[in-house]
């Protein structure tokens, strides 16, 4: 499997980043796409995956960070965004729930980033947290090229449609094992050639771990619950999703033999 985003510079792996990185190979997972939300955190993604087989950068500016976005820190990213090892841009997009930053530095960095996907040809990653219409909205606009992924999808139907329409790849997370989560309908409207898997890590631990410290490690508990949702194999779940990420990102990567997948533990 692929974790196709993860927050493996988070100072919450301070502790333990390389072992959490062998315990996902050792739980099946062997890429993690390691997802960035600021310079400095791009900056350290690229450092981190440098030389390290089946992990790959991101660089991008999280919503949260909108207030960030000015020329200079557009000029770096850009010049991150281009380089053969980042592969994709993000994370991006925009969070109305919490306002971190205001919407229209959010709505202005987004609109870059989108317009980044075009012209490097690398996907973006995008947040949208109770700000569906402005994402849809903003998708359905972006210029030609641009492409990406809805990722730990919580949106409604016309955001999910929206994205679909623009050959968008939507990825789910931890939340799909949690007790209140009614969102199966969106995991099974997902085409096999758009779905993906993620932890999001260190945030939204699957069932039972959730409250505590996600891992990468953890990917197999969502792909089991995407699978029963979907009606399909672990295996075929596992498969899927670790080729479209392939796929998505142009990792150069190639997937081990399902049998190597341990299963749901």
């Amino acid at each position: 499997m692929i974790d196709s985003h993860c927050h493996l510079v988070d100072d919450a792996f301070a502790a333990d980043r390389d072992e959490a990185v062998e315990r996902a190979r050792a739980a099946g997972v062997d890429g993690i796409v390691v997802v960035a939300e600021s310079v400095a955190s791009s900056e350290a993604a690229r450092a981190l995956c440098a030389g390290r087989s089946g992990l790959w950068p991101t660089a991008g500016l999280h919503p949260h960070r909108g207030i960030d976005f000015n020329d200079e820190s557009a000029m770096a990213l850009a010049r991150l965004q281009g380089l053969a090892d980042v592969v994709a841009v993000g994370e991006t997009g925009l969070d109305y729930h919490y306002d971190h930053s205001p919407r229209e530095r959010q709505r202005a960095s987004f609109e870059w980033h989108l317009s980044q996907s075009a012209v490097t040809g690398k996907p973006c990653i995008v947040h949208a947290r109770e700000a569906d219409e402005d994402v849809a909205r903003m998708i359905a606009d972006a210029p030609a090229g641009a492409s990406g992924v809805l990722h730990s999808f919580s949106g409604g139907r016309e955001l999910l449609l929206a994205a679909l329409e623009r050959g968008f790849a939507v990825s789910f997370s931890g939340m799909v094992t949690f007790a209140k989560y009614d969102q199966q309908w969106a995991v099974e409207m997902v085409p096999d050639d758009r779905l993906l898997i993620e932890t999001d890590a260190p945030f939204l631990a699957p069932a039972p771990n959730r409250g505590r410290r996600n891992e990468p490690s953890y990917l197999p508990r969502t792909a089991a619950r995407v699978a029963e949702i979907r009606g399909a194999s672990v295996e075929r779940i596992a498969e899927l999703t670790r080729n479209n990420a392939i796929a998505l990102f142009r990792l150069s990567h190639a997937p081990l033999p399902t049998s190597h997948f341990p299963g749901g533990a």
